[in-house]
Formats: structure tokens, sequence, C-alpha cells
């Protein structure tokens, strides 16, 4: 038996368009899923753009206010993909209306925010899932379980990166997002906090760290009307970046192993270069998010001048039978939010966490917190 489930979407810009698109393939997807999404509402006090929601994707409802949503009984889950600022505000509000939440990270803009909403959803008792996106792609999944499974010995170290273009032009618009108050942790909140969570995924918990900052394009000008995405903006006036362009971290993980992590959103020539190395004792495992569908081995007894072959994910890997009937067919970024919406639902259905928690999104934070705190004293900090 198929039951619907009423759904909201706060915020309508890229990132709600996402979410609101993965809820309608999820039947043509997993149509085993229990639970059919229904687009209830969609709330932003943009003007104009929850109508046009309503419009193109079928949302019963259009409104300014995203407390309605709060308020409406047909809501039985929301999507909260608002700017940071607001993350905690909604998360908690949604949370104590009985409301389940799929929020995107770095849900709020410090540690004590994301504990927050956490706290929140396990009072109320409902399901809270997060927009770790980059763990559910299969070739990430397949990486998990080799390493748990020993095909590469111990893990001794690892480096992720996530190099990105979107803010080095000059002329990007000081938008919220470059904003301490509302930004928060400048590159650290928007892309590093995908790399703490694929270091948590794959490796275990992060024992202690240190870490190095930098703002490499230290004034942008002021957008004068509304903006979505990363909008450019010229001739109007200066105003300060006041969060991170750019982190480089090392890492010490509780299982003995090092790591190195580096995000940054000004790096020209490169566009969504994401991905990771981790090296073993006996073998290595290699992702580059741009060939998503590729992994990278090495294993053996050969130790040095131990070839490398590329694995290519098929159906029996993670979800991606959910999308394609053999191996070495791309799958894309909308698809990853399709397999996280489905966990988010399935959640709900079984009553059982599946994919990213908030209990995720409090260690990611907890772990960017240190870095920020790193940065400022120039040492090594212990995560609690």
């Amino acid at each position: 038996m198929v039951n619907t489930l009423g759904i909201a979407v706060v915020g309508f810009g890229w990132m709600g368009r996402v979410h609101t698109q993965a809820y309608a393939r999820l039947p043509h997807h997993f149509p085993e899923l229990t639970v059919r999404p229904e687009l209830v509402a969609v709330a932003d006090e943009v003007p104009g753009r929850a109508e046009e929601a309503v419009r193109q994707y079928g949302f019963a409802s259009a409104l300014r206010d995203w407390r309605e949503v709060a308020a409406d009984p047909r809501v039985r889950a929301v999507s909260i993909t608002a700017p940071n600022f607001l993350h905690r505000e909604i998360g908690v509000a949604m949370a104590e209306a009985g409301k389940h939440i799929w929020i995107e990270k770095p849900v709020g803009l410090t540690a004590e925010d994301a504990r927050a909403v956490a706290d929140a959803v396990a009072k109320a008792g409902v399901h809270g899932a997060v927009g770790f996106n980059y763990r559910n792609a299969p070739a990430v999944e397949t990486a998990r379980d080799l390493i748990a499974a020993g095909e590469i010995g111990t893990v001794t170290h690892v480096r992720i990166r996530l190099f990105s273009d979107y803010a080095a032009h000059p002329d990007g618009a000081l938008t919220w997002r470059y904003e301490r108050a509302r930004g928060g942790s400048g590159v650290l909140g928007d892309l590093a906090s995908h790399g703490v969570d694929l270091a948590r995924f794959l490796l275990g918990e992060i024992e202690a760290l240190t870490a190095d900052t930098a703002v490499f394009v230290p004034e942008r000008a002021r957008p004068t009307g509304a903006t979505a995405g990363h909008t450019r903006a010229s001739g109007g006036a200066l105003g300060p970046v006041e969060n991170e362009d750019y982190v480089n971290c090392l890492l010490r993980f509780a299982s003995g192993a090092r790591g190195v992590l580096e995000a940054c959103r000004v790096s020209v020539g490169e566009q969504n270069n994401y991905g990771f190395e981790i090296h073993g004792t006996e073998g290595a495992v290699f992702w580059d998010f741009r060939r998503m569908g590729e992994l990278g081995v090495s294993r053996g007894t050969s130790y040095q001048d131990q070839p490398v072959s590329t694995v290519y994910v098929g159906p029996g890997h993670g979800e991606y039978g959910a999308f394609q009937p053999g191996s070495a067919t791309s799958m894309g970024y909308d698809d990853l939010k399709v397999v996280e919406a489905q966990r988010f639902l399935r959640s709900i259905a079984e009553d059982t966490p599946h994919g990213a928690t908030l209990g995720d999104a409090v260690a990611s934070a907890v772990a960017l917190d240190a870095m920020s705190r790193s940065a400022q004293r120039g040492s090594w900090v212990t995560l609690d």
C-alpha cells in the first residue's frame, strides 16, 4: 500500500528546485517506496518565486512566509533550502510543529546551530535528513565497502579536495554567502562541510586537526536586487568579504590515519573538482566527482609498482540500479539528490534513519568550528 506524504519546500532558489525535482522523480526510480510525495506548499519571500514554483511543478499553495508552512496540517515533511542563517530558526520551528525535515548543509552557522536543530528533531520524534549528497555516489559507497573489507589494507592517509571557481570572478555579487552573520564560515560551511562528511563516512571519526584559511578576493560589489545562485554585480558600492575563500586542513583520525582536506571557492580553472585519494598498507582507492561512475582501485601484493584499475560502477553498487540497467552509464548530480530524497522518505516510512542524519551534520559542524579556531590560534585542536 502506498500512502501520500504532504511535502513543502522552504526557499526556492536553485537548491529548492533540485529538491522539488527529486521528489517528482521518486516514483519513477523507486516505485517500491511505500510513501508518495505530494507537493503541498512552497514558501519564498522573493516576489514571484513561489508562484513560479506552483506553475512549473504543481505545488498546491504559494506562500511568502515559511511560518505558514509550519502551521499547515497538510504538510508532514519539509525541505529547508533557505540561506544558512535561517536554518536554525526554520529547522527548530518545523520540528516543533511535528514536521520531518530534509535540510541542506551546513545546518546553520555553527555547531551550536546544528545541535539546536538536531535536539529539536530528537525531542519531537521526527526524522531529519541532511544534504550531504556526495556520499550517495555509488562509487563512493563502493570505496567505503572496499575499505571496510580490508581490500586496501589498513588506511594510512587520505587527501580530500573540493576546488571550484564559482566565486573566482571579481564581479561576483556580495550576497549573504560572503557575510559572517548570514553565510557563516564561507567555503568551510559550503564545501569543506562535504569534505568532512566524506572523511567520516569513509574513514571514521576525526580526532584532531589544524587548519589555515585565507580570503583572496577581499571586496565585492553589493547587489541592487534579489539574487539567486552566484550572481555577478558591478558598479555597486564595494563591501568587505567577511568569510573564507580557502581552507587547508591536516586531519588525525581516531584510527591513526592521517589526512589533508583542502577546499577553495575561487580556484580559477577548476569547476567542481571534488574527490579523494585514500591510501592503505596494501592498496588505494581514487574518486573524482566529475567522473562519478569510475573508481580507481589498486590492490594486491605487489606494493611497489602495483597497477591501478578503473572500476565502472553498475547495478550492484549502491543505488545505481535505480537509474541505469548496466555499468558505465553516467549518473549526475541531480541523481544523488533523488537518492537522498528516497532515503529521507524511507526513513519516515520505516521509522529508521537512512542516509545522512542531523548527527552527521553536528559532527561536520564541530569539525568546521575547530578549523576556524585552529586558523585563529595557529595550533592543533582536539575535537570534542
